[in-house]
Parts: structure tokens; C-alpha cells; sequence
């Protein structure tokens, strides 16, 4: 499932053909992908002007100044695509601006959604509502997440993957935060110490940032709305990397937690 910062690659992608652009066209080719595409969704948005784009978590948003805000979710192996050469079947929604340029949201497995939110009901909209603070913002503090660890004894990597203590951060990431950070993803939260707290918090950060600036990573079906492939896999310290040795001399290993797999070092992480 492409994370937080593949969504924030195809959101910045996007806004350099939508922004400030008026929709010409909505041409909607299916009635749903994971559910049904609003039925009023050509009709909001055909003549809008795009006023700008964000990401919350991992959805993107198109805002217009009709103060509807079109709000999509990649799914499993969704991806926008700009002025493809041709539309093919798994092209769901294509729009045109006023400019001519086209973008196709193509979603093979259709496990993405797109919805329609007024836009001053974003912040209480169901997915949105019970949102921790994004990662990458200035509420993400070692102390927000001393007080949501207190006394658990779920393990930090299932914490961190809890969208209601920090919202967006995904299986690859969390690995390579901890990772960095020296902290086992098995110890309980309650266990983790401040002092690890103050480098996790960093680490988080810039795991995330670094992949934005290297276009996300290539997972299966991922790849920029430019076509361009995301290449911070190349990158990775401990994730798939199962048996192989880390940098500190020692092996990479690999459990289950919550059906998802954890990559660590045995050596590196306690």
C-alpha cells in the first residue's frame, strides 16, 4: 500500500497541473472502486477551480472553490497519472483542465476510494476525526508520545502503526524509524525510555522526509504521477532485508506482528 510519503510525492505532483486550474471535464468510467464514487462527484466538480491540494495521513485532497473537497485514497495499487498516452481499463477518473492537461486516477486492484467532503467539515468527516497529529508536523513530540505509551504494553512498532497516536505512518517507515532510533519493534511501549522517545521522534521525521525527497518507494505497482519511479528503496537499513547483515555487523531479522512483518537488527536494536 503506497504510505505517507508516496501520497505526499503524487499530491506534490499533482499540484504542479491542478493548482489554480479550473475542471473542464469529469469523466467518471466505473461506478465504484472500494465503494461507489459519489454520484454528484462530476457535477461538483466540473467548471471548479482547484485552490490547492494537501494531504491528511495518507489521502490526498484536491480543494475547489465551490468548498467541496475531493478526498482520494490510493489503496493498494492506485496512482495518478498525468497526460497518459492512452485510457485504459483501469483508469476509474479522469479529469481535464481547463489548460488541456488530463490526469487519470488508474487503480488496478480497486481497493482506492474517492470521496466528496465539504470543506469545512474535513477536520470532523469519520476517517479523519479520531486522526492523531501528522508526523511530519510540529505535534509529533517526544512527550505527546510518552503520554500515549504510558503503561501499554502493546508493542511500540503496533503503537506507532495506530493512525489515532500519529496519523500515516506505515509498516516501511516505522521499521526504519525504530531501526534508526535503536529500539526493538517487540518492546513494550511503556518500556520505551524517554531518552529514546527524543530520538525516535527525529527519526520518524526524517525517514519520512528523506523518502519524499527520493520520490517514495517502489513497492510493486508505486510510481510518481510523472511516471517516475520512487527510489528510497534502495535506501532501506532493515526493511526486506531479512538475513542479511547491517551495517553494525549484525543480521537482520524478521517477525510478525499484527500479520505485518518487522525488520530489525539483533544487534542494533533492544
Amino acid at each position: 500500500m503506497p504510505e505517507l510519503p508516496e501520497v505526499e510525492t503524487t499530491v506534490r505532483g499533482l499540484a504542479t497541473v491542478l493548482e489554480g486550474q479550473v475542471i473542464r471535464s469529469v469523466r467518471v468510467n466505473r461506478a465504484d472502486l472500494r465503494r461507489p464514487f459519489p454520484v454528484d462527484l462530476a457535477q461538483a466538480l466540473t467548471g471548479a477551480r482547484v485552490t490547492g491540494l494537501s494531504r491528511r495521513a495518507k489521502y490526498g485532497l484536491i480543494h475547489t472553490d465551490r468548498e467541496r473537497t475531493m478526498v482520494f485514497h490510493l489503496g493498494m495499487s492506485g496512482r495518478w497519472r498525468i497526460d497518459p498516452e492512452d485510457i485504459g481499463k483501469h483508469d476509474h477518473l479522469v479529469l481535464e483542465t481547463g489548460e488541456g492537461r488530463v490526469l487519470s486516477l488508474n487503480d488496478a486492484r480497486r481497493f482506492g476510494s474517492v470521496d466528496l467532503v465539504d470543506s469545512d467539515r474535513l477536520e470532523s468527516w469519520p476517517p479523519f476525526a479520531a486522526l492523531g497529529p501528522e508526523p511530519l508536523g510540529p505535534d509529533l513530540t517526544a512527550q505527546l508520545l510518552a503520554g500515549a505509551f504510558k503503561g501499554r504494553i502493546a508493542a511500540v512498532k503496533l503503537l506507532l502503526l495506530d493512525q489515532r497516536i500519529v496519523a500515516g505512518l506505515g509498516n516501511i517507515y516505522v521499521c526504519e524509524a525504530l531501526y534508526r532510533a535503536r529500539v526493538h519493534p517487540a518492546r513494550e511501549g511503556g518500556r520505551v525510555k524517554p531518552g529514546e522517545l527524543k530520538l525516535l521522534v527525529p527519526a520518524i521525521k526524517a525517514v519520512l522526509e528523506e523518502s519524499i525527497l527520493a520520490g517514495g518507494s517502489t513497492l510493486r505497482d508505486y510510481a510518481r504521477p510523472d511516471g517516475e519511479l520512487g527510489y528510497f528503496a534502495k535506501d532501506f537499513a532493515v526493511y526486506g532485508r531479512e538475513g542479511e547483515p547491517c551495517a553494525c555487523g549484525g543480521t537482520v531479522e524478521r517477525i510478525v506482528q499484527g500479520g505485518r512483518s518487522s525488520f530489525f537488527c539483533v544487534r542494533c536494536q533492544k
